[in-house]
Protein backbone atom coordinates (compact mmCIF):
# COMPACT_ATOMS: atom_id res chain seq x y z
CA UNK A 1 0.00 0.00 0.00
CA UNK A 2 0.85 3.67 -0.36
CA UNK A 3 2.74 5.45 2.26
CA UNK A 4 0.61 8.71 1.22
CA UNK A 5 -1.45 10.07 4.07
CA UNK A 6 -5.39 9.80 3.75
CA UNK A 7 -8.04 12.40 5.46
CA UNK A 8 -9.80 10.41 7.48
CA UNK A 9 -13.40 11.87 7.39
CA UNK A 10 -14.91 9.81 10.11
CA UNK A 11 -13.09 12.20 11.85
CA UNK A 12 -15.40 15.32 10.66
CA UNK A 13 -18.29 16.72 12.76
CA UNK A 14 -21.59 16.82 10.72
CA UNK A 15 -24.21 19.28 11.58
CA UNK A 16 -27.99 19.30 11.01
CA UNK A 17 -29.34 20.75 7.52
CA UNK A 18 -31.81 22.64 9.86
CA UNK A 19 -29.14 24.65 11.54
CA UNK A 20 -28.21 25.95 8.49
CA UNK A 21 -29.15 29.39 7.24
CA UNK A 22 -30.07 29.81 3.55
CA UNK A 23 -30.48 32.18 0.64
CA UNK A 24 -33.41 30.72 -1.51
CA UNK A 25 -37.01 29.53 -0.70
CA UNK A 26 -38.24 27.54 -3.11
CA UNK A 27 -42.08 28.17 -2.49
CA UNK A 28 -40.98 32.14 -1.98
CA UNK A 29 -38.25 32.19 -5.22
CA UNK A 30 -39.54 29.71 -7.71
CA UNK A 31 -39.87 30.85 -11.29
CA UNK A 32 -44.04 30.93 -11.93
CA UNK A 33 -43.69 31.26 -15.56
CA UNK A 34 -47.20 33.25 -15.81
CA UNK A 35 -46.30 36.47 -13.99
CA UNK A 36 -42.84 35.98 -13.97
CA UNK A 37 -41.29 39.64 -15.24
CA UNK A 38 -38.41 39.12 -18.24
CA UNK A 39 -36.18 41.11 -19.08
CA UNK A 40 -35.43 39.30 -22.34
CA UNK A 41 -34.01 41.23 -25.14
CA UNK A 42 -35.80 41.20 -28.47
CA UNK A 43 -32.97 39.04 -29.76
CA UNK A 44 -33.53 36.57 -27.22
CA UNK A 45 -37.38 36.42 -27.79
CA UNK A 46 -36.73 35.87 -31.51
CA UNK A 47 -34.04 33.27 -30.59
CA UNK A 48 -36.98 31.70 -28.30
CA UNK A 49 -39.23 31.72 -31.53
CA UNK A 50 -36.92 29.78 -33.60
CA UNK A 51 -35.85 27.24 -31.12
CA UNK A 52 -39.71 26.26 -29.89
CA UNK A 53 -40.06 25.86 -33.92
CA UNK A 54 -37.47 23.64 -33.68
CA UNK A 55 -38.82 21.76 -31.03
CA UNK A 56 -42.45 21.25 -32.40
CA UNK A 57 -40.50 19.86 -35.66
CA UNK A 58 -38.00 17.62 -33.41
CA UNK A 59 -40.89 16.30 -31.64
CA UNK A 60 -42.63 14.85 -34.41
CA UNK A 61 -39.87 14.03 -36.15
CA UNK A 62 -39.13 11.38 -32.93
CA UNK A 63 -35.16 13.39 -32.67
CA UNK A 64 -33.93 14.46 -28.94
CA UNK A 65 -34.87 17.37 -27.48
CA UNK A 66 -31.87 17.63 -25.10
CA UNK A 67 -31.52 20.60 -22.24
CA UNK A 68 -27.98 20.83 -20.45
CA UNK A 69 -27.58 23.40 -17.51
CA UNK A 70 -25.28 24.59 -14.45
CA UNK A 71 -26.66 24.55 -11.14
CA UNK A 72 -27.40 27.73 -11.06
CA UNK A 73 -31.04 26.87 -12.86
CA UNK A 74 -32.12 24.57 -10.10
CA UNK A 75 -30.77 27.58 -7.23
CA UNK A 76 -33.11 30.28 -9.44
CA UNK A 77 -36.13 28.51 -9.01
CA UNK A 78 -36.28 26.88 -12.40
CA UNK A 79 -36.89 23.06 -11.19
CA UNK A 80 -40.66 23.22 -11.64
CA UNK A 81 -40.72 25.00 -15.21
CA UNK A 82 -38.08 22.32 -16.29
CA UNK A 83 -40.83 19.61 -14.78
CA UNK A 84 -43.22 20.93 -17.44
CA UNK A 85 -41.00 20.90 -20.00
CA UNK A 86 -40.47 17.02 -19.50
CA UNK A 87 -44.60 16.57 -18.36
CA UNK A 88 -45.47 18.40 -21.59
CA UNK A 89 -42.85 16.13 -23.77
CA UNK A 90 -40.82 19.29 -24.78
CA UNK A 91 -37.62 18.29 -23.49
CA UNK A 92 -36.25 14.22 -23.72
CA UNK A 93 -33.44 14.74 -21.54
CA UNK A 94 -32.06 16.68 -18.78
CA UNK A 95 -28.58 17.02 -18.11
CA UNK A 96 -26.66 18.80 -15.11
CA UNK A 97 -23.70 18.80 -12.40
CA UNK A 98 -23.96 17.71 -9.25
CA UNK A 99 -24.40 20.71 -7.38
CA UNK A 100 -27.73 20.74 -9.45
CA UNK A 101 -28.97 17.87 -8.19
CA UNK A 102 -28.01 18.78 -4.56
CA UNK A 103 -29.91 21.99 -4.67
CA UNK A 104 -32.68 20.05 -6.05
CA UNK A 105 -33.01 17.08 -3.55
CA UNK A 106 -32.47 19.91 -0.72
CA UNK A 107 -35.53 21.92 -1.75
CA UNK A 108 -37.43 18.66 -2.06
CA UNK A 109 -36.42 17.82 1.41
CA UNK A 110 -36.35 21.40 3.32
CA UNK A 111 -38.34 23.62 1.11
CA UNK A 112 -34.32 25.84 1.19
CA UNK A 113 -30.78 25.46 -0.23
CA UNK A 114 -27.75 27.51 -1.22
CA UNK A 115 -26.01 28.16 1.95
CA UNK A 116 -23.45 31.40 2.82
CA UNK A 117 -19.85 29.56 1.41
CA UNK A 118 -17.97 32.32 2.52
CA UNK A 119 -19.36 32.33 6.66
CA UNK A 120 -19.05 28.55 6.62
CA UNK A 121 -15.67 27.96 5.21
CA UNK A 122 -14.29 30.30 7.82
CA UNK A 123 -15.84 27.74 10.18
CA UNK A 124 -14.84 25.00 9.01
CA UNK A 125 -18.62 23.88 8.31
CA UNK A 126 -19.42 24.70 4.54
CA UNK A 127 -20.74 21.24 3.09
CA UNK A 128 -20.63 19.89 6.29
CA UNK A 129 -24.79 19.10 6.45
CA UNK A 130 -25.51 15.51 7.65
CA UNK A 131 -29.12 15.00 5.92
CA UNK A 132 -27.43 16.07 2.58
CA UNK A 133 -24.40 13.93 2.89
CA UNK A 134 -26.53 10.73 4.28
CA UNK A 135 -29.18 10.90 2.36
CA UNK A 136 -27.64 11.63 -1.48
CA UNK A 137 -25.24 9.28 -0.61
CA UNK A 138 -27.22 6.45 0.61
CA UNK A 139 -29.37 6.85 -2.44
CA UNK A 140 -26.46 6.51 -4.86
CA UNK A 141 -25.02 3.71 -3.09
CA UNK A 142 -28.46 1.78 -3.73
CA UNK A 143 -28.81 3.07 -7.08
CA UNK A 144 -25.35 1.51 -8.18
CA UNK A 145 -26.50 -1.74 -6.68
CA UNK A 146 -29.84 -1.47 -8.83
CA UNK A 147 -28.22 -0.43 -11.55
CA UNK A 148 -29.56 3.13 -11.41
CA UNK A 149 -27.93 6.33 -12.71
CA UNK A 150 -26.58 9.02 -10.37
CA UNK A 151 -30.05 11.35 -11.24
CA UNK A 152 -32.17 8.56 -11.52
CA UNK A 153 -31.29 7.32 -7.75
CA UNK A 154 -31.78 10.48 -6.25
CA UNK A 155 -35.15 11.18 -8.07
CA UNK A 156 -36.24 7.87 -6.98
CA UNK A 157 -35.16 8.72 -3.37
CA UNK A 158 -37.56 12.04 -3.56
CA UNK A 159 -40.60 10.64 -5.44
CA UNK A 160 -41.07 7.64 -3.20
CA UNK A 161 -39.65 9.08 -0.08
CA UNK A 162 -36.96 6.74 0.90
CA UNK A 163 -34.77 3.97 0.07
CA UNK A 164 -35.04 0.47 -0.54
CA UNK A 165 -32.26 -1.44 1.46
CA UNK A 166 -32.10 -5.04 1.19
CA UNK A 167 -31.19 -7.21 3.62
CA UNK A 168 -27.61 -7.89 4.58
CA UNK A 169 -28.55 -11.71 3.69
CA UNK A 170 -29.63 -11.20 -0.12
CA UNK A 171 -26.38 -9.46 -0.40
CA UNK A 172 -24.34 -11.66 0.91
CA UNK A 173 -26.10 -14.11 -1.70
CA UNK A 174 -25.23 -12.08 -4.37
CA UNK A 175 -21.57 -11.31 -3.43
CA UNK A 176 -20.87 -15.21 -3.03
CA UNK A 177 -23.00 -16.11 -6.55
CA UNK A 178 -20.15 -17.27 -9.13
CA UNK A 179 -22.54 -17.11 -11.56
CA UNK A 180 -23.55 -13.23 -11.35
CA UNK A 181 -21.55 -10.74 -13.28
CA UNK A 182 -18.59 -9.64 -11.09
CA UNK A 183 -19.95 -5.98 -11.79
CA UNK A 184 -23.37 -6.72 -9.57
CA UNK A 185 -21.48 -8.58 -7.24
CA UNK A 186 -19.03 -5.86 -6.53
CA UNK A 187 -21.72 -3.31 -6.45
CA UNK A 188 -23.81 -5.96 -3.91
CA UNK A 189 -20.43 -6.14 -1.34
CA UNK A 190 -19.74 -1.82 -1.66
CA UNK A 191 -23.64 -1.39 -0.55
CA UNK A 192 -23.19 -3.82 2.22
CA UNK A 193 -20.81 -2.15 3.68
CA UNK A 194 -22.47 1.10 3.20
CA UNK A 195 -25.36 -0.48 5.24
CA UNK A 196 -23.18 -1.90 8.15
CA UNK A 197 -20.97 1.46 8.12
CA UNK A 198 -23.86 3.80 8.55
CA UNK A 199 -26.28 0.98 10.03
CA UNK A 200 -29.09 1.41 7.95
CA UNK A 201 -32.37 -0.35 8.57
CA UNK A 202 -31.07 -4.24 7.63
CA UNK A 203 -34.02 -5.49 4.81
CA UNK A 204 -36.53 -2.60 5.38
CA UNK A 205 -37.95 0.68 3.92
CA UNK A 206 -35.40 3.66 4.79
CA UNK A 207 -38.13 6.68 4.85
CA UNK A 208 -36.36 10.07 4.03
CA UNK A 209 -39.85 12.64 3.95
CA UNK A 210 -39.41 14.96 1.15
CA UNK A 211 -42.50 17.67 1.86
CA UNK A 212 -41.62 19.60 -1.33
CA UNK A 213 -40.81 17.24 -3.88
CA UNK A 214 -43.98 19.09 -6.33
CA UNK A 215 -40.47 21.20 -6.61
CA UNK A 216 -38.51 18.74 -7.65
CA UNK A 217 -37.46 18.29 -11.57
CA UNK A 218 -35.04 15.02 -10.65
CA UNK A 219 -38.65 13.67 -9.15
CA UNK A 220 -40.74 14.53 -12.00
CA UNK A 221 -38.46 13.17 -14.43
CA UNK A 222 -38.15 10.11 -12.46
CA UNK A 223 -42.34 9.53 -12.63
CA UNK A 224 -42.43 10.80 -16.38
CA UNK A 225 -39.63 7.98 -17.56
CA UNK A 226 -37.20 11.10 -18.92
CA UNK A 227 -33.36 10.48 -18.18
CA UNK A 228 -32.08 13.51 -15.51
CA UNK A 229 -28.88 12.94 -15.67
CA UNK A 230 -26.01 14.19 -13.56
CA UNK A 231 -22.01 14.71 -14.60
CA UNK A 232 -20.00 14.90 -11.36
CA UNK A 233 -16.81 15.93 -10.71
CA UNK A 234 -15.05 13.87 -7.92
CA UNK A 235 -14.45 16.21 -4.85
CA UNK A 236 -16.63 19.37 -6.45
CA UNK A 237 -19.89 19.03 -4.21
CA UNK A 238 -20.48 19.00 -0.57
CA UNK A 239 -21.49 15.01 -0.35
CA UNK A 240 -18.04 14.48 -0.99
CA UNK A 241 -17.40 15.99 2.84
CA UNK A 242 -19.73 13.07 4.20
CA UNK A 243 -18.38 9.84 5.57
CA UNK A 244 -21.26 8.18 3.92
CA UNK A 245 -19.67 8.65 0.04
CA UNK A 246 -18.76 6.04 -1.69
CA UNK A 247 -15.94 6.58 -4.99
CA UNK A 248 -17.39 3.12 -6.41
CA UNK A 249 -20.64 4.07 -6.51
CA UNK A 250 -20.58 7.21 -7.72
CA UNK A 251 -18.56 6.27 -10.69
CA UNK A 252 -20.97 3.42 -11.19
CA UNK A 253 -24.33 5.95 -11.29
CA UNK A 254 -22.21 8.56 -13.10
CA UNK A 255 -21.11 5.64 -15.96
CA UNK A 256 -24.46 5.08 -16.11
CA UNK A 257 -25.56 8.52 -16.73
CA UNK A 258 -22.99 9.32 -19.04
CA UNK A 259 -23.98 6.21 -21.33
CA UNK A 260 -27.67 7.57 -21.59
CA UNK A 261 -26.67 10.75 -22.32
CA UNK A 262 -24.91 9.43 -25.12
CA UNK A 263 -28.08 7.28 -26.48
CA UNK A 264 -29.90 10.64 -26.43
CA UNK A 265 -27.39 12.70 -28.20
CA UNK A 266 -27.25 9.71 -30.56
CA UNK A 267 -30.76 10.75 -31.61
CA UNK A 268 -30.10 14.18 -32.50
CA UNK A 269 -30.19 14.53 -35.83
CA UNK A 270 -33.29 16.94 -36.38
CA UNK A 271 -33.13 17.66 -33.24
CA UNK A 272 -32.19 20.17 -30.60
CA UNK A 273 -29.55 20.72 -27.67
CA UNK A 274 -29.95 23.50 -25.42
CA UNK A 275 -26.49 24.40 -23.15
CA UNK A 276 -27.90 26.63 -20.72
CA UNK A 277 -25.26 28.48 -18.10
CA UNK A 278 -23.10 25.54 -18.08
CA UNK A 279 -19.45 26.77 -19.11
CA UNK A 280 -17.32 23.14 -18.38
CA UNK A 281 -19.77 20.08 -18.03
CA UNK A 282 -22.13 20.57 -20.56
CA UNK A 283 -19.36 21.28 -23.86
CA UNK A 284 -17.05 18.70 -22.22
CA UNK A 285 -19.26 15.81 -22.07
CA UNK A 286 -21.08 16.54 -24.95
CA UNK A 287 -18.10 16.85 -27.40
CA UNK A 288 -17.14 13.08 -26.46
CA UNK A 289 -20.62 11.94 -26.46
CA UNK A 290 -21.03 13.13 -30.32
CA UNK A 291 -17.97 12.12 -31.10
CA UNK A 292 -19.09 8.54 -30.28
CA UNK A 293 -22.19 8.58 -31.26
CA UNK A 294 -21.11 9.58 -35.00
CA UNK A 295 -18.42 6.35 -34.61
CA UNK A 296 -21.45 4.22 -34.48
CA UNK A 297 -23.64 6.19 -36.82
CA UNK A 298 -21.24 6.52 -39.60
CA UNK A 299 -20.49 2.82 -39.28
CA UNK A 300 -24.15 2.43 -40.72
CA UNK A 301 -24.32 5.30 -43.16
CA UNK A 302 -25.65 7.98 -41.24
CA UNK A 303 -24.44 11.38 -39.76
CA UNK A 304 -25.74 13.70 -37.05
CA UNK A 305 -25.18 17.03 -38.52
CA UNK A 306 -28.38 18.85 -38.65
CA UNK A 307 -28.29 18.95 -35.20
CA UNK A 308 -29.82 22.91 -33.58
CA UNK A 309 -27.16 23.80 -30.92
CA UNK A 310 -28.62 26.59 -28.56
CA UNK A 311 -26.13 27.71 -26.53
CA UNK A 312 -26.68 30.98 -23.10
CA UNK A 313 -24.87 32.29 -20.45
CA UNK A 314 -24.42 35.74 -19.05
CA UNK A 315 -21.22 36.57 -20.57
CA UNK A 316 -21.58 39.45 -23.34
CA UNK A 317 -20.55 38.06 -26.77
CA UNK A 318 -19.75 40.28 -30.05
CA UNK A 319 -18.61 37.56 -32.29
CA UNK A 320 -20.93 35.81 -34.92
CA UNK A 321 -20.70 32.16 -33.87
CA UNK A 322 -21.84 31.17 -37.22
CA UNK A 323 -19.19 32.25 -39.34
CA UNK A 324 -17.15 29.67 -37.65
CA UNK A 325 -13.83 30.15 -34.89
CA UNK A 326 -12.94 33.26 -34.30
CA UNK A 327 -8.96 33.88 -34.80
CA UNK A 328 -6.82 33.73 -32.08
CA UNK A 329 -6.11 37.74 -31.33
CA UNK A 330 -9.97 38.13 -30.92
CA UNK A 331 -11.21 37.69 -27.07
CA UNK A 332 -14.11 35.35 -28.28
CA UNK A 333 -11.52 33.20 -29.24
CA UNK A 334 -11.23 32.11 -25.49
CA UNK A 335 -14.58 31.42 -24.42
CA UNK A 336 -14.05 28.24 -24.08
CA UNK A 337 -17.36 26.65 -24.03
CA UNK A 338 -18.63 28.43 -27.53
CA UNK A 339 -14.82 27.25 -28.87
CA UNK A 340 -15.89 23.63 -28.46
CA UNK A 341 -19.29 23.90 -29.83
CA UNK A 342 -18.34 25.82 -32.64
CA UNK A 343 -16.32 22.88 -33.61
CA UNK A 344 -18.95 19.98 -33.25
CA UNK A 345 -20.14 20.75 -37.44
CA UNK A 346 -23.97 21.33 -36.31
CA UNK A 347 -25.35 24.77 -36.58
CA UNK A 348 -24.57 26.88 -33.37
CA UNK A 349 -25.36 30.16 -31.61
CA UNK A 350 -24.97 31.94 -28.75
CA UNK A 351 -27.28 34.24 -26.94
CA UNK A 352 -26.24 36.34 -23.51
CA UNK A 353 -29.17 35.81 -21.61
CA UNK A 354 -30.31 35.42 -17.58
CA UNK A 355 -31.24 31.44 -17.52
CA UNK A 356 -34.83 32.74 -16.21
CA UNK A 357 -35.86 34.49 -18.74
CA UNK A 358 -34.10 31.89 -21.41
CA UNK A 359 -36.77 29.32 -19.79
CA UNK A 360 -40.27 31.81 -19.41
CA UNK A 361 -39.33 32.86 -22.69
CA UNK A 362 -39.14 29.53 -24.36
CA UNK A 363 -42.02 27.95 -22.71
CA UNK A 364 -44.17 30.98 -23.68
CA UNK A 365 -43.26 30.51 -27.11
CA UNK A 366 -43.81 27.21 -26.95
CA UNK A 367 -47.54 27.50 -25.94
CA UNK A 368 -48.50 31.12 -28.50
Amino acid sequence: MSAMKLFDRSEMRYFPLSERKNKVFIERDYVDEKTYKSNASPELRLRAECIADELRKAKEAGASRMCAFGAHAIKNGLGPLLSKFVAEGWFTHLATNGAGIIHDWEFAFQGQSSEDVRANVVLGQFGTWQETGFSINAAIAAGAYEGLGYGEAVGKMIAGDGIDIPSSEVLEKVVCDKNAPLSKRAAAADFLDEIRFLDLPDGRFLAIAHPYKRFSVQAACYENGVPFTDHPMFGHDIIYTHKANKGAAIGRTAEVDFLRYVASVSGLQNGVYLSIGSAVMSPMIFEKALSMARNVALQKGKDIRNAAIHVFDLQRETWDWKKGEPPADNPAYYLRFMKTFSRMGCPVDYTSADNRDVLVELYRALHR
